[in-house]
């Protein structure tokens, strides 16, 4: 088994998190390539717009219908098992894609259930691996792990995206799905290696059903915990419509195409890097009232389109929000982390994932019929002010203004347990 010289390593990123961390980054420079060349693949086979969003669709639907089950299923099963599984999922579904446009056979039908088998795996992966995620790490430094782990996987972001994009153009987007399959592969392999003796065994449960209802209670029961996923359901489905639907139309028509569009989302991915940096060093004692006020900056986007503002603005508002937005991300994790019990992680996990994601694919669907009825500026600052009140409204909860920052872990958690992945000199963290 390989070893990683925490010599080289602070003490809070401890083995689990360093594996976590590295195959992140592999699979997301791989995915957010193989995103474009799945839609560039889809045109090269003759397809056009529509069905270019019948395949990002077939990714989308069984996320969205699997997630809950997924997060009871990695609460229930080590998680590392079914984080490779995902992977392996993954791996053989992308290469398959890659097969079928290397050789000039690709369908539509397989893109769409190839993009599918895609989209279950990533609904078992995703709520497993933040539940291993935040198990990783442990104390008052946990704030500090998960920033640099969020700036890593930003900055990933944004290299994938180049690097698919180069490698489009050079080589078509089947190289791009082939990378993508290989980069699970890799991944895979070190989460294969991810230590798992720190977590006690599962107690026998009454069934998959019951620990559905379970993360339910664990969910419902937490005001701060449902008011803000409710909050990003709206939000993230008026905002994602702007940027997918209206923002590249107010490109063409106001800002001189998809160019200056395009540095402006580079513009919102550098400032998420820039907002995980400042959070490696600071930590709001109220970490959701400060989250939540960072969460105000997202009704600026749409606003700037509305106008529209000139590129350079609309850069400069783009770079804040994703300062502004990466804080609230940081804060978030850090309050998961401090708050639910372990054993519930996975399942709380998919509960925030699929109320961030339920209402996208309808906001999408909505956005060209509302901006015929309203108008595209009307429907832009109806997006804006959405955000302004449902975050507004999220203030008015009490738990979200008075929750402090933990030094140590939330009682019932079973992360007083000495850790496999701690590392640490005596006497604790920091």
């Amino acid at each position: 088994m390989p070893t990683i010289d925490s010599r080289r390593r602070p003490a809070w990123a401890g083995r689990n998190y360093t594996l976590l961390t590295a195959s992140a980054v592999v699979t997301s420079l791989g995915s957010h390539g193989a995103l474009i060349a799945s839609a560039f693949a889809v045109l090269a086979a003759g397809g056009d717009a529509g069905e270019v969003g019948l395949v990002a669709a077939a990714r989308t639907l069984p996320l969205v219908l699997f997630l809950l089950i997924g997060g009871a299923v990695a609460d229930r099963l080590p998680r590392h098992h079914v984080m490779v599984a995902a992977n392996v999922l993954n791996c053989l579904s992308q290469a398959a894609f890659a097969a079928l446009v290397l050789a000039g056979e690709a369908q539509l039908w397989q893109m769409m259930l190839l993009s599918g088998l895609g989209g279950v795996g990533q609904a078992f992966f995703g709520p497993a691996a933040e539940g291993m995620l935040l198990s990783s790490v442990e104390g008052e430094q946990a704030g500090r792990a998960f920033a640099v782990f969020r700036m890593a996987m930003q900055g990933s972001t944004l290299g994938g995206v180049a690097l698919g994009g180069l490698m489009i153009a050079a080589m078509g987007p089947g190289w791009v799905l082939a990378a993508d399959a290989a980069a699970f592969a890799v991944a895979a392999a070190l989460r294969a290696f991810l230590d798992v003796r720190h977590i006690p065994p599962r107690a026998p449960g009454g069934g998959l059903l019951a620990d559905l209802r379970d993360g339910w209670r664990e969910f419902s029961g937490r005001p701060w915990l449902w008011s803000i996923v409710i909050q990003f359901s709206i939000a993230n489905a008026v905002v994602g419509a702007a940027d997918a639907v209206y923002g590249p139309l107010v490109a063409r028509d106001h800002l001189g195409g998809a160019a200056p569009w395009g540095l402006a989302l580079a513009f919102f991915g550098g400032g998420t890097v820039v907002g995980a940096l400042v959070m490696t060093r600071w930590k709001p004692r109220r970490l959701l009232f400060v989250g939540t006020l960072c969460v105000f900056p997202l009704a600026l986007p749409s606003a700037a389109l509305a106008v529209p503002v000139p590129v350079a603005v609309l850069c400069a508002v783009m770079f804040v929000t994703g300062v502004s937005v990466e804080v609230f991300g940081v804060s978030w994790m850090t309050a998961l982390h401090q708050e639910i019990p372990e054993e519930k992680l996975s399942r709380v996990s998919a509960y925030d994932w699929f109320g961030s994601v339920a209402l996208v694919p309808a906001a999408m669907a909505l956005a060209g019929p509302v901006q015929s009825v309203f108008g595209r500026t009307e429907a832009l600052w109806g997006c804006a002010a959405l955000v302004v009140v449902v975050t507004a409204a999220v203030l008015c909860v009490p738990d979200v203004r008075t929750l402090r920052r933990r030094t140590v872990p939330v009682a019932g958690t079973v992360r007083g347990t000495e850790s496999a992945d701690a590392e640490r000199p005596v006497g604790g963290l920091g």
